[in-house]
């Protein structure tokens, strides 16, 4: 579980610092002033591989740049399998390639990316991890798992075109029809991540799409009680089952590897998001960070879960408000002030709304109405500040903002408070 991340040199910022939360950590901040940066550079830390050197059909996960001619730097802490590493990377551009530590790196526990693209990467410390081989660490297994969108659909295959993972179609066809433990956790992950008590997602029967395609569809029981395999599903549940069948998936593979290797399951489990409201219904959007927090809880009872989730959604900043405890959770902003990116560990104070979050430091919105009411509503404030407008002024306001606003907005009450109180309006 990664505690600290320091860079420089590196990324949008000359200088950039976290202090991460033990549980939850929030990323906010506009379009093109690092989320994602950060979230690459936290995989990187605790594994210590670019996700996109293993997969070059990711559009994202890519390696990191100095961001200047000067030296960059990289400096990193987490909670190891036995202590807390601590360590430094510096970029050499003869090599092109960041420095790391001599000899077999510590141990992060378990790591999950679900990166914006809808790729998947993961670190498995059974799987993934150094062999120790007559007295020397080597690195003879796979390094990590990288999956494209596709790939975690229709499989992951190694160099050699072996199967690495049969993908969530073949998989969750399997386990449906052995009606085992992977098979009932699976329904268990889903139900927890559905968009509401009345809407569950359930698996229904499998299906066959085509003449040609001799593979079996598992389906996704609607609410209006029809089957609807999931290649033709909405974008909002392939986000959730692909989610879903990651995190079982994961789980029960690297379950069967220590037990395999006689060894415990691991301890820990750092799970990164990027968008975490992508391609979500509002009424999805409030329930997904809860719903992930207690996905793990399902699946193992002895390991701690950190979830780092970079959002642009208020409506995920309002969700998380009766969960979040300063003492084991964080929330980050990015902001571009003077023509520089600045990130700030913002203290987190509950806005009760959807509305009031969009107003905060974390959207910095003046409001939430379209761009041309909200100039309308500056233009009557001005009005509202002058000692004696014409009565035409005040008419042609009063009936541009009746047509504009809805009648319980509260602009409006106020408009028609102080328009009456001075006798404005007759």
């Amino acid at each position: 579980m990664i505690k600290h991340l320091k860079l420089s040199g590196i990324g949008p910022a000359s200088r950039m610092e976290l202090e991460f939360g033990e549980r939850l950590n929030l990323l906010t901040g506009d379009n093109g002033l690092g989320k994602s940066f950060l979230l690459d550079i936290a995989w990187w830390a605790l594994t210590r591989r670019w996700p996109a050197e293993f997969n070059a059909k990711l559009t994202a996960g890519k390696m990191a740049l100095p961001s200047s001619d000067g030296d960059a730097t990289i400096r990193f802490s987490f909670i190891g399998k036995s202590k807390e590493e601590s360590y430094e990377s510096k970029f050499l551009r003869m090599e092109q390639a960041w420095t790391g530590r001599p000899g077999r790196p510590a141990n992060p526990g378990l790591v999950l990316y679900a990166m914006s693209d809808g790729s998947f990467a993961l670190w498995d410390p059974c799987r993934n991890y150094w062999l120790t081989r007559d007295g020397m660490d080597v690195q003879e297994r796979v390094p990590a798992y990288v999956f494209s969108p596709k790939e975690v659909s229709d499989g992951l295959q190694d160099e050699t075109g072996g199967w690495l993972c049969n993908g969530l179609i073949r998989d969750w066809a399997s386990w449906q029809k052995e009606r085992g433990a992977s098979f009932k956790h699976l329904r268990q992950v889903l139900k927890i991540l559905s968009p509401s008590a009345n809407e569950k997602l359930e698996p229904g029967r499998l299906t066959r799409t085509g003449l040609d395609d001799v593979r079996d569809i598992p389906t996704i029981r609607m609410s209006y009680q029809q089957d609807v395999a999931i290649v033709h599903a909405s974008s909002g549940m392939r986000r959730i089952v692909a989610l879903a069948y990651f995190l079982v998936w994961a789980w029960e593979e690297h379950r069967q590897a220590a037990k395999q290797l006689g060894e415990p399951a691991t301890k820990q489990i750092t799970f990164l998001v990027d968008e975490i409201e992508s391609h979500l219904h509002p009424r999805w959007q409030r329930s997904i960070v809860p719903a992930l927090l207690s996905v793990m809880d399902t699946l193992t009872t002895s390991a701690e879960v950190q979830l780092i989730a970079a959002t642009h959604s208020p409506l995920i900043m309002a969700s998380v408000e009766p969960l979040f405890d300063v003492l084991q959770d964080a929330w980050f902003d990015l902001d571009f002030e003077r023509k520089k990116v600045v990130l700030r560990r913002r203290d987190y104070e509950k806005h009760g709304d959807v509305a009031t979050w969009l107003v905060s430091e974390a959207f910095d919105l003046k409001s939430g109405r379209a761009i041309e009411y909200e100039r309308l509503v500056e233009e009557a404030s001005v009005l509202l500040e002058e000692d004696q407008p014409t009565e035409g002024r005040i008419s042609k306001m009063h009936e541009k903002l009746v047509q504009a606003l809805g009648p319980k907005d509260e602009f409006l009450f106020r408009w028609r408070a102080i328009c009456d109180k001075k006798g404005w309006l007759r």
